[in-house]
């Protein structure tokens, strides 16, 4: 089958320890930490991934307060993709353009205000507000951007827990293929953050993070690990056809070499190693690679005592005796970023291609000997001879698997 040639053509995100490429980036090479104390209703003073983004910088005051943060987050995002790309958005046929933000879950924080809301006045409904409806269904973050953005081609959003991120991109490539769309605004968002509800949810897991300096609290890989750090954010690229974007000169980040999805289809929580392997095993095939044609990996790992154990023995069934593929981890940054993860933790490592080095895992202090993955690159650092390939996985509850594999581009 001749498939289109796809490539990442811009590049727009907030995550809580940067709100540009440049910024994130920085930051990653350098130890910074985007998480803090944050005050969650009916449990206090907690800590999470913030994000410190404008959101007055495409929107105005009233959008703002009628949206969501998740359409705001997708609105500045995708608006920095946009700029970032440097095409003529306004000579672009609106029709032809698709959206495709992955989203973990929507809703829950806007059903949440609005029941905390009305119980200051004895539960009237007539309190309620008449945004509700349209602020909570799924596809409300890809909805705001259109409308934001005057988009008249498919927009939606694509529900695939943690792996969602990943999920945006590919199926940004699929429709760009099939040629649905000429032009695609793609990738995450979440605003998890603002819901109590999944703060008490991993709480009752005794899966959620807690440590004396919150910048230390997402701890992938160390056997001191106790849970994940929630936080919010969102990343979104343009993805075009490579002939579009050769014939408009624009820059390109990289090219989708290949990607997979599948399902555990064994428990609602408990990731299984074996269908993660053959997730990333179908990705590396499709790009027509071999493990050992993989550069980088960038984890999934959330920093759970027993999910980082079992991807590490996904990946150390897949990765057997590859000298030259690195191992790393973002969360430890910026904690878990749910829907926004994989979109994120992309973007995050897309410029290894041109400067050679791998961003670390940090607040390794003691490595776990069952997630020592060879070549993994701990609180430092690594520049690296060559960088040509990167694989980014991503995992959800009930099981969703995501491995997307992006290359430098070579014309």
């Amino acid at each position: 089958m001749n498939l289109s040639r796809i490539v990442i053509t811009g590049i727009g995100l907030t995550a809580p320890n940067g709100n540009s490429l440049a910024e994130f980036r920085r930051n990653l090479l350098t130890g910074v930490a985007g998480v803090e104390p944050f005050e969650v209703r009916y449990m206090g003073n907690l800590i999470a991934g913030v994000c410190h983004y404008d959101p007055l910088k495409y929107q105005k005051k009233k959008e703002v307060r009628v949206g969501t943060r998740a359409g705001s987050i997708s609105i500045y995002c995708a608006r920095e993709a946009l700029a970032d790309s440097g095409v003529n958005f306004d000579a672009l046929p609106k029709d032809r353009i698709g959206i495709y933000i992955g989203c973990t879950e929507h809703g829950n924080v806007e059903t949440e205000n609005e029941i905390y809301g009305i119980s200051k006045f004895n539960y009237d409904t007539k309190y309620w507000s008449h945004y509700h409806n349209p602020r909570t269904v799924a596809n409300n973050p890809a909805g705001e951007t259109s409308l934001n953005l005057g988009i008249t081609g498919p927009a939606y959003t694509i529900g695939a827990a943690c792996a969602a991120g990943n999920l945006g991109l590919i199926h940004a490539t699929q429709m760009l293929r099939l040629g649905e769309v000429d032009f695609a605004i793609c990738g995450g968002v979440s605003e998890s953050i603002h819901t109590f509800g999944i703060f008490a949810g991993f709480k009752s897991q005794n899966a959620l993070a807690t440590h004396a300096d919150p910048k230390k609290a997402s701890r992938p890989f160390d056997r001191d690990r106790n849970g994940i750090v929630i936080s919010e954010g969102g990343a979104l690229y343009t993805l075009e056809r490579l002939e579009t974007a050769l014939a408009r000169g624009a820059k390109i980040y990289g090219e989708i070499a290949g990607y997979h999805v599948n399902s555990d289809a064994s428990d609602y929580v408990l990731p299984n190693p074996t269908r993660q392997a053959e997730c990333v095993r179908s990705a590396i095939a499709r790009a027509g690679l071999t493990p050992r044609e993989i550069h980088l990996v960038n984890t999934h790992a959330t920093a759970t005592p027993l999910g980082d154990i079992q991807e590490c023995e996904a990946l150390g069934s897949v990765f057997t005796d590859c000298p030259d593929t690195s191992v790393n981890n973002t969360k430890s940054f910026i904690g878990h970023a749910m829907g926004a993860a994989g979109a994120l933790e992309l973007a995050g490592n897309l410029p290894s291609f041109d400067d050679l080095t791998v961003h670390p895992t940090i607040n390794v202090d003691n490595l776990d000997p069952k997630c020592a993955l060879p070549g993994l690159v701990l609180n430092q650092p690594k520049k690296v001879a060559r960088l040509d390939t990167l694989l980014n996985n991503s995992f959800g509850m009930l099981g969703i698997n995501s491995a997307l594999i992006v290359k430098r581009f070579v014309a």
